[in-house]
């Protein structure tokens, strides 16, 4: 009976991580995370939106790991880019209140060992498509689609 809750466990614990993968789009970046980040900020202002902050996910990571027993390099570097759209975001919660859920949006830029990402977080089926729509035109013009 344990082994089949291990097994039970196990496979699930790899569902997880499979969903959890497929949560993102991305796309992949030709040049330097520095390059992706102002390719990033430069989208973003660019659709007329203003920048609330800039998490630097990858510089706490790696600040913090050996506080919590850790000695893994997940990222060399990693930032999240955090920002509204007034007139999208009324739109999508004038149709369901509870879309403030969703909102900050926000595109990451990651750099794992020479390789840049640029992406976003897929949001609901329904009028938050509308947000996605937004991330995605930012995320393709920053990687130069």
């Amino acid at each position: 009976m344990i082994q089949g809750v291990r097994t039970a466990v196990a496979v699930f614990a790899v569902s997880a991580s499979v969903a959890a993968a497929q949560d993102a789009t991305t796309y992949t970046f030709d040049g330097t995370f520095e390059d992706a980040t102002f390719a990033v900020e430069n989208a973003i202002i660019g659709q007329g939106l203003v920048i609330d902050y800039v998490s630097h996910v990858g510089e706490m990571l790696n600040r913090t790991g050996a506080d919590v027993g850790s000695d893994v390099k997940i990222f060399d570097a990693a930032d999240t880019f955090i920002f509204c759209s007034a007139q999208i975001s009324r739109k999508v919660m004038e149709a369901d209140p509870m879309n403030v859920a969703h909102c900050p949006y926000g595109i990451f830029v990651t750099d794992r060992e020479g390789a840049v990402t640029v992406g976003y977080r897929n949001l609901p089926d329904g009028p938050m498509q509308d947000v996605q729509a937004l991330l995605d035109t930012i995320s393709r013009e920053a990687v130069g689609e």
